[in-house]
């Protein structure tokens, strides 16, 4: 067995807010990052190109830009969550890692400054198997061929 060394910096204090901008594109806002926006349930996503700087707006679920929030915590209120894979696509914010912003707040909007770096986070996903390859690659790699059965007279 290897130890690894426990990092703080990988988890963040549950009063601090902070913002991660996951692989696939899902933003997802810890409690106290959704509190600084009233709790929306929908939201708009904006983008400052010239700043490097996303913003999520409290918007009115009939906004015809409104994004879903959704909860990621089957336990009550906690992470929320919006599905933001286009919108990190069409303005080609990097999302190869999961990163993790402390975000500041801008006339009534949650702000992350991508200019400064994010902490790189790291999951069970990434974890190494026990034949030392990453668990995404074995995942990713082809399954077994089936096998035949020799009982099988057709």
């Amino acid at each position: 067995m290897v130890f690894e060394v426990f990092d703080k910096r990988m988890t963040p204090l549950a009063k601090a807010p902070s913002v991660t901008i996951q692989k696939r594109g899902v933003i997802s806002l810890n409690k106290a990052a959704h509190e600084l926006i009233g709790n929306a349930e929908t939201v708009e996503l904006l983008y400052d190109r010239d700043r490097n700087v996303v913003a999520l707006r409290p918007a009115d679920d009939s906004a015809p830009h409104a994004y879903a929030v959704r909860s990621g915590s089957k336990n009550g209120p906690g992470q929320a969550i919006v599905s933001a894979t286009a919108f990190t696509q069409h303005y080609g914010i990097d999302t190869s890692a999961t990163r993790r912003w402390k975000p500041f707040t801008e006339d009534g909007m949650l702000c992350v400054d991508l200019s400064v770096v994010g902490t790189v986070i790291t999951g069970n996903r990434t974890k190494t198997t026990q034949a030392g390859e990453p668990a995404e690659a074995a995942e990713a790699t082809d399954p077994p061929a089936p096998v035949e059965d020799p009982t099988d007279d057709a």
